[in-house]
């Protein structure tokens, strides 16, 4: 078992930053990546940005280019998510998960996930 806990959420205003961070605990020689999701109100949960658990490679959506970092300490087991010039489209419930090697995302283990919102 893997087990996820996110830290970081609040209230920030538009333009402002903020970071999340997500622990990793429990099995992690059996995560492959650890990746940041978030879901809207209302809306389907999306995709922000992921990073490779061994070799740090990075991804990240189109909406969050250029404004989000995501970057990882190995020796915290710790992945952080950089939110810079937040913009209120952006207030959702942010949640870590961690995709297991082998399953291409396909079974990940999740936080319990964090709000942030952004006022305009």
């Amino acid at each position: 078992q893997v087990q996820l806990v996110e830290s970081g959420g609040g209230l920030v205003q538009a333009g402002d930053s903020l970071r999340l961070s997500c622990s990793v605990s429990g099995r992690t020689g059996s995560v492959a990546a650890v990746g940041w999701f978030r879901q809207p109100p209302g809306k389907e949960r999306q995709y922000v940005a992921s990073i490779s658990w061994s070799d740090g490679t990075t991804y990240y959506a189109d909406s969050v280019k250029g404004r989000f970092t995501i970057s990882r300490d190995n020796a915290k087991n710790t992945v952080y998510l950089q939110m810079n010039n937040l913009k209120p489209e952006d207030t959702a419930v942010y949640s870590c998960a961690a995709d297991r090697s082998g399953y291409n995302w396909s079974r990940p283990y999740w936080g319990q996930g964090t709000q942030v919102t952004v006022s305009s």
